[in-house]
C-alpha cells in the first residue's frame, strides 16, 4: 500500500523561501578564497581529513560500507561528509526524502565525524556542481576522497590517470586526458564512474592537487538507492531493513511522524506555475539551465492557454543532454535562480563552511584546527 504523504505544501514552500535567503546571503558574503594566510597554515597541518561527497538519500548499506573502509584506511583521520543542502533537491533535480538536517543526523549516528553543507545540486548542471564540490574539497584541504565505483575494465585507464593526479574530461560519448588529449574511452561512463571523471576535471581546473587522494571503493551488490526509495514510497519497511541501517529507518520514521518526510514527490507547484505563467521571456531565459528554446516554448504555450498542470510544463521543456535535465529545470522554476546568480555563487563558493552536525566537541576542535582561519557556521 502506498504511504499517505502528510508533508504539507507549506513545509516545502518554507524550505525554498528560507533557502533562497541563505543562497543570496552566501552569494554576497566574503569568500573563503581570500584567506591566503589560512591556506598556507593548512599546508603544514598534519590532521588527515577524509572528505566524502554523498547525498545520503537515504543513507544505505553502500554508504556505510564506504564510510567504514575509508575510516579503516585512515584511522586517525576526520571523516567529513559533504551533504548537498540548499533547496533539498538532488543532483538528479528531484526532491530528497528527508531534510539535510535529518540526513546529517543519520550520518553522525553511523560514524561520520562532521557533516558540512554542500552545494545546491538540484538547480545546477553536473559541471556546475562538480566544480562547486571541487572548491569545497579545496577549502577543507582534503587529504583523502573516498568514492564508490563500478570496477569495469574500460574504466581502468581512467582510474590510472586520476590516481596520478591527471585530469580527465567527459566529452559527448568519450572521455579524454585533459593534458594529452588522448581518448581514454569511446562511449559513456556509468553514473558513479562519471562523477569521478567529472570531479577530476574540476579539480584540475582549480589547480587542486588530487594526486593519490582518491580512495576507490568497489560498489557492493544488491544495494540500489532507486529500489530503496521505491520501498519507502510503498511503505515496505521489511524490504527496507535489508538495505539500510536501523538508524536510517528510525530517523525516517520519526520524521514521518512529525510530517517532515518523505517529500521526494513534492514540489512547490505554485512557484513553478507562477514562473512559467508570469515571468517575461527575458526572465525565463535568464534562469539557470533554461535554454532559449524552452523559454520560447513557455511563452507560446501560455499565449494559447495558461499552464495548469505539471504535464504541460514538462512537455514544454526541451530535451537536454542529461536524462535528469527536465527535473533540474523544474527545480530551477521552483527556486527562480538565474544563470548569473549561480555563476556568482560558484565564484564565491564556499563563502562559509556550514556545519550541519558533528560527533563531539573534541572532533569539532580538531576540525577547526584543520581548517584554521576559514569562516564557519555551526547549525
Amino acid at each position: 500500500m502506498v504511504v499517505v504523504n502528510m508533508v504539507s505544501n507549506s513545509f516545502i514552500n518554507k524550505i525554498i523561501k528560507e533557502d533562497r535567503k541563505i543562497f543570496f546571503k552566501d552569494l554576497k558574503s566574503k569568500t573563503n578564497k581570500d584567506n591566503v594566510e589560512c591556506e598556507e597554515l593548512n599546508k603544514n597541518n598534519n590532521i588527515p581529513l577524509i572528505a566524502d561527497f554523498t547525498e545520503y538519500n537515504p543513507f544505505h548499506n553502500g554508504h556505510l560500507h564506504n564510510l567504514k573502509l575509508a575510516k579503516n584506511k585512515v584511522p586517525n583521520g576526520i571523516f567529513v561528509a559533504i551533504l548537498p543542502g540548499l533547496f533539498e533537491r538532488s543532483g538528479r533535480g528531484t526532491p530528497y526524502i528527508m531534510t539535510r538536517y535529518a540526513r546529517a543526523e543519520i550520518a553522525i549516528s553511523l560514524g561520520a565525524d562532521i557533516v558540512v553543507e554542500g552545494p545546491p545540486m538540484g538547480i545546477m548542471g553536473s559541471g556546475q556542481y562538480s566544480l562547486s564540490l571541487a572548491l569545497m574539497f579545496q577549502a577543507l584541504n582534503a587529504d583523502y576522497i573516498p568514492r564508490g565505483y563500478d570496477p569495469l575494465k574500460e574504466f581502468e585507464p581512467i582510474i590510472g590517470r586520476v590516481i596520478t593526479g591527471r585530469g580527465v574530461a567527459p566529452k559527448p560519448y568519450k572521455i579524454v586526458d585533459i593534458e594529452s588529449g588522448e581518448v581514454l574511452l569511446n562511449g559513456k561512463l556509468k553514473e558513479d564512474n562519471y562523477v569521478i571523471a567529472s570531479l577530476s576535471k574540476s579539480m584540475h581546473k582549480i589547480n587542486f592537487d588530487f594526486r593519490n587522494k582518491f580512495i576507490f571503493i568497489k560498489r557492493i551488490e544488491n544495494v540500489s538507492g532507486t529500489r530503496i526509495r521505491k520501498a519507502i514510497q510503498i511503505g515496505d519497511f521489511t524490504d527496507l531493513e535489508k538495505s539500510v541501517p536501523k538508524e536510517t529507518i528510525n530517523i525516517l520514521k520519526r520524521e514521518m511522524n512529525e510530517d517532515k518526510a518523505p517529500f521526494y514527490d513534492l514540489r512547490s507547484f505554485d512557484n513553478i506555475l507562477n514562473s512559467v505563467n508570469n515571468l517575461s521571456y527575458e526572465d525565463l531565459n535568464s534562469l539557470n539551465l533554461i535554454d532559449e528554446k524552452t523559454a520560447i516554448n513557455f511563452i507560446k504555450k501560455r499565449e494559447k492557454e495558461t499552464f495548469s498542470s505539471m504535464g504541460d510544463v514538462l512537455s514544454s521543456i526541451s530535451q537536454g543532454f542529461s536524462v535528469h535535465f527536465k527535473n533540474r529545470i523544474l527545480s530551477v522554476l521552483e527556486t527562480n535562480i538565474s544563470k548569473d546568480a549561480v555563476s556568482k555563487y560558484i565564484n564565491n563558493y564556499p563563502s562559509i563552511i556550514r556545519v550541519l552536525d558533528y560527533r563531539n566537541d573534541d572532533v569539532m576542535d580538531r576540525f577547526k584546527e584543520k581548517i584554521n582561519g576559514k569562516r564557519m557556521d555551526v547549525l
